[in-house]
């Protein structure tokens, strides 16, 4: 469902351990100039206060009354009910703060909170990669279309948001999505957030450089020097891309055989794509080995790569066949190969976590 024509108003937060962007959602755009305050505080009450500020600072801009709050808030936490826990970033928020109910007491309208990594998802299902490969696949005279996907944020963290058909899926216990608790397929004991993120690419081109963390180049510097673009150790930094690739396709093929739908990619990583996705996506259609010597497919799809003209070619050929019906005189139409497409953000993954907190919202007012 999309609400590019909806009148209704909705405040949103982008809540950080550095910053509190505050702003106003309609018709799928944000309508103010954001509102930034900062995060740091000398107490739970002095955040809260803060956070209070923030959409009353909102709410005085807006010429309509808003229907509803809805953003994005770390984790753990259970969502559903408004309830965050334990945070590292906002270290306050101990032993369950109830932020939706108190926003919900002091504004008098819903306020719905949810993981960034499933907002984003959200956001690029309603407005973003997905209704685009749909109208591709359209224009192309293909008559397949998809309805679920997986999106991943590469960056400090690797978080991750999955959308059936259905909506948003959260879990029982506001957990699902949570692909960074994958275990690392390098590191055994490592979850995979230890490699993809950040710290990651950083650790990877320490090792293959001997540099010590804390010289080390920030991943933007990494990308331009594996890209060739300015001066370093080329080699380090293509495997240090390598690696992080990997790791990511190993976690998201696994999530694949589960969800099985398209997969996109947000996160200030992102932009290192022409990097690191072709390998990526590769590792994701690598075959298993078998006892009996003969490969078996990684993934009962495959994966192609949507930033590459021949890879998004590929995907949006039709391959139907005719086949009969037995013991009739009729036909029908059969397409073999099982695809799955992995592109990038076509929202940008702050705007698509907006717009995925604007439709979430208005899509549990309408039910």
């Amino acid at each position: 469902m999309t609400y590019k024509n909806d009148i209704r108003t909705v405040m949103t937060l982008d809540a950080g351990g550095t910053n509190l962007v505050f702003n106003a959602v309609q018709a799928e755009q944000e309508i103010l100039e954001p509102i930034v305050l900062s995060a740091k505080a000398d107490s739970l009450s002095a955040v809260l206060t803060t956070i209070i500020d923030g959409f009353r600072q909102v709410e005085h801009k807006l010429v309509n009354k808003p229907v509803a709050i809805s953003f994005a808030f770390p984790g753990p936490a259970d969502y559903a009910n408004g309830i965050i826990g334990d945070l590292q970033n906002l270290p306050f928020f101990k032993g369950g703060v109830a932020l939706g109910p108190m926003l919900q007491e002091t504004f008098g309208i819903p306020v719905f909170i949810n993981n960034d990594g499933d907002l984003f998802a959200y956001g690029e299902a309603i407005a973003g990669l997905l209704p685009e490969i749909n109208k591709k696949l359209e224009d192309a005279g293909n008559s397949k279309r998809y309805r679920n996907l997986f999106g991943v944020t590469f960056g400090t963290g690797f978080g991750g948001g999955i959308v059936t058909r259905d909506g948003l899926l959260f879990g029982d216990n506001s957990s699902g999505g949570e692909v960074n608790r994958v275990r690392n397929r390098t590191f055994k004991n490592w979850d995979v957030e230890e490699s993809v993120s950040i710290r990651g690419i950083k650790r990877e081109y320490a090792n293959n450089t001997g540099l010590n963390m804390a010289s080390c180049p920030e991943p933007r510097d990494i990308f331009e020097i594996g890209m060739g673009h300015v001066k370093g150790d080329q080699k380090a930094a293509v495997l240090a891309f390598d690696a992080f690739a990997r790791d990511a396709a190993d976690a998201i093929a696994n999530a694949m055989t589960l969800i099985d739908g398209m997969v996109v990619i947000g996160g200030g990583l992102s932009g290192a794509h022409p990097i690191f996705l072709p390998k990526l996506v590769e590792e994701m259609n690598y075959p298993f080995d078998t006892m009996s010597g003969k490969p078996l497919d990684r993934m009962e799809i495959v994966a192609f790569n949507l930033e590459d003209e021949r890879g998004m070619a590929s995907f949006l050929k039709s391959s139907s066949v005719e086949i009969a019906v037995p013991f009739t005189a009729k036909t029908v139409f059969f397409d073999p190969n099982k695809k799955i497409g992995v592109g990038i953000s076509r929202l940008g993954t702050s705007k698509a976590v907006s717009i995925g907190a604007y439709a979430y919202a208005l899509a549990k007012l309408d039910r």
